[in-house]
């Protein structure tokens, strides 16, 4: 019976190291998952902030071709183009 003893020794020092080795594996997922929420934050965050920039510069580029329009419409109604003769067509 005497050895059985140490074998049994041995059980609870691995079971022991077993439960150490599950904790510090839970401790690194939860530390890795916590890096992976904060970076996709960051990210979810830069790319509305980039979209928001986007839509910006959309509006603004609207407002320029309308007012591009309204130029040329205003400039249309002020000062008609005459329209130049055309030279006849020569057949071939």
């Amino acid at each position: 019976m005497a050895a059985s003893n140490p074998g049994g020794l041995r059980t609870e020092q691995e079971s022991e190291g077993s439960t150490q080795s599950t904790a510090d594996m839970i401790a690194f997922v939860q530390n890795l998952l916590v890096q992976m929420q904060t970076r996709f934050q960051a990210m979810s965050g830069s790319i509305v902030s980039k979209i928001d920039e986007m839509g910006s510069r959309i509006d603004e580029l609207e407002q320029s071709i309308n007012d591009l329009k309204t130029e040329i419409g205003a400039a249309g109604a002020i000062k008609p183009k005459p329209e130049e003769p055309r030279p006849p067509e020569e057949s071939a």
